[in-house]
């Protein structure tokens, strides 16, 4: 049992629903991390905007690279997402 309930997808409204439409946009589908975050949209809106700035926006490392650098990370840490 979640200790977070999400609000779903189909429960979003405003900000949230596009948050969510951007997701299913960039991914395919809305992932469990954004949906656990929609309960203070501001915070999501952080974090996306954080994410897509590194992971999306041109810098000095290939997308490739990053992916990479994020899947070990996050293997380092125990971290399947």
């Amino acid at each position: 049992m979640a200790y977070i309930e999400p609000i779903g997808e189909d429960a979003a409204a405003g900000d949230l629903e596009a948050v969510y439409a951007a997701a299913r946009t960039r991914a395919g589908g809305v992932a469990n991390i954004i949906k656990v975050m929609s309960r203070d949209v501001p915070v999501l809106e952080g974090s996306m905007m954080l994410y897509v700035k590194l992971m999306k926006s041109r810098n000095a490392l290939s997308a490739a690279r990053r992916e990479m650098l994020a899947a070990v990370v996050s293997n380092i840490n125990d971290c399947y997402y």
